[in-house]
């Protein structure tokens, strides 16, 4: 619609209040409203000023849209194209977003709102602040979207939380090699079974100590995050998988998970992949890691489960990683065993190649995690290179 196609005319139909009209030429259909003016001096200017924000194009049909048609739409079209896990961050996004908002409809979420919502979030005490910014970056997004589609005219005002000046960046630290070997002996404790009633449970509860302490190695020599190494396997499209074709043992991640939709190959460290070599050809299908649980209800365990288990090893073990100011005490998690694999290597290799073995999708991630944050391994690097250095003098 151009600017000369637009003209508001006033009309007098006998109410209270004067009307207003002009025709849409992209349907032909007439859109009337209130000037909200019972004099016709007020309503003409009522009808300028609307005929200049259609030109403008500041003016917006107000929309009925609901919440729940936008979320229909914004998954279908939307989220269907991205990978697993950000579908399903923005899932428990939106979950968060009905229990405490109850929105009905998508313009209902004003700046007031979500703020209100943010303070929410916040209240819980469960979440970081990281965690808090990154809910409400994809809720921005979505709103964003909302307004090009046309579902809301303006997108509410987001203030981001900003980092405390106390709050740590990682919510608990890497672990040292004594430390792992320290949970790696609470295996039997804390998943075997203490006295078997008979042969075959003896040899289940062997079987099931087994696959723990198989994963637990995998978790420490290879940086994967929980829910990867579970959906490691040797031979599937659609999962991650190992790829022993080249020169070297890869990592393939097909495009399903990839935000980029695209099959992505990364490097595996050499000790992890040194690791996956020592099995059996014959062995080499299906999962990588299989943990079983203690009692065998299943084959495959969540990721839930898996992580219980491995912090009930940090604690049996004693391995302490946070100490909260109120003396809760956080015991080392699997994502313990990851900060472990990325500090060890962040001494050993560029920030470049670091970010490829974690997989961060930005280098800043890397730096901020890893690099220099450990003054002290730092200076041991530069007082050897110091000795050395007088020893070849």
């Amino acid at each position: 619609m151009s600017d000369e196609e637009i003209r508001v005319h006033v009309l007098n139909r006998g109410r209270r209040y004067l009307q207003m009209r002009y025709v849409d030429v992209a349907t032909g259909k007439q859109v009337v409203r209130s000037t909200k003016a019972t004099n016709q001096r007020d309503a003409e200017r009522a009808a300028a000023k609307w005929e200049a924000e259609l030109r403008e194009g500041r003016y917006h049909r107000p929309t009925r849209t609901t919440w729940d048609e936008f979320r229909e739409r914004y998954e279908n079209e939307v989220l269907a194209s991205l990978a697993k896990a950000t579908n399903e961050k923005v899932g428990y996004l939106f979950d968060k977003v009905e229990a405490i908002l109850s929105p009905a409809m998508v313009k209902s979420l004003t700046t007031e709102r979500v703020s209100y919502f943010q303070s929410q979030l916040r209240a819980t005490g469960k979440l970081a602040e990281q965690s808090i910014k990154s809910h409400l970056a994809h809720l921005g997004a979505a709103l964003r979207w909302a307004v090009k589609m046309g579902f809301i005219a303006k997108a509410p005002t987001i203030e981001m939380p900003r980092r405390g000046k106390t709050q740590t960046l990682m919510k608990g630290r890497p672990i040292t090699t004594a430390e792992f070997d320290r949970m790696l002996a609470a295996v039997p404790k804390v998943m075997g079974t203490a006295k078997p009633r008979n042969a075959k449970m003896a040899n289940q509860s062997a079987a099931v100590v087994e696959s723990w302490e198989f994963y637990l190695r995998g978790l420490w020599l290879s940086g994967l995050r929980l829910e990867e190494s579970l959906e490691l396997c040797w031979d599937r499209d659609d999962k991650l998988c190992v790829d022993l074709a080249g020169n070297h043992p890869m990592l393939r991640i097909p495009r399903g998970l990839e935000k980029g939709n695209q099959d992505r190959h990364m490097p595996l460290s050499p000790e992890f992949a040194e690791f996956l070599l020592e099995i059996p050809v014959p062995f080499r299908t299906g999962f990588v890691f299989a943990p079983l649980p203690r009692w065998r209800k299943t084959d495959r365990i969540l990721a839930d489960y898996a992580g219980v288990v491995v912090c009930d090893l940090g604690k049996e073990a004693g391995v302490k990683v946070q100490t909260s100011e109120k003396g809760k005490v956080k015991y080392a998690s699997a994502h313990d065993l990851r900060r472990s694999f990325g500090e060890r290597w962040a001494s050993r290799v560029m920030p470049t190649v670091l970010q490829q073995l974690m997989r961060h999708e930005n280098i800043e991630t890397t730096l901020r995690y890893y690099v220099g944050r450990n003054a002290q391994a730092t200076a041991d690097v530069l007082w050897a290179a110091h000795e050395s250095a007088k020893v070849t003098l």
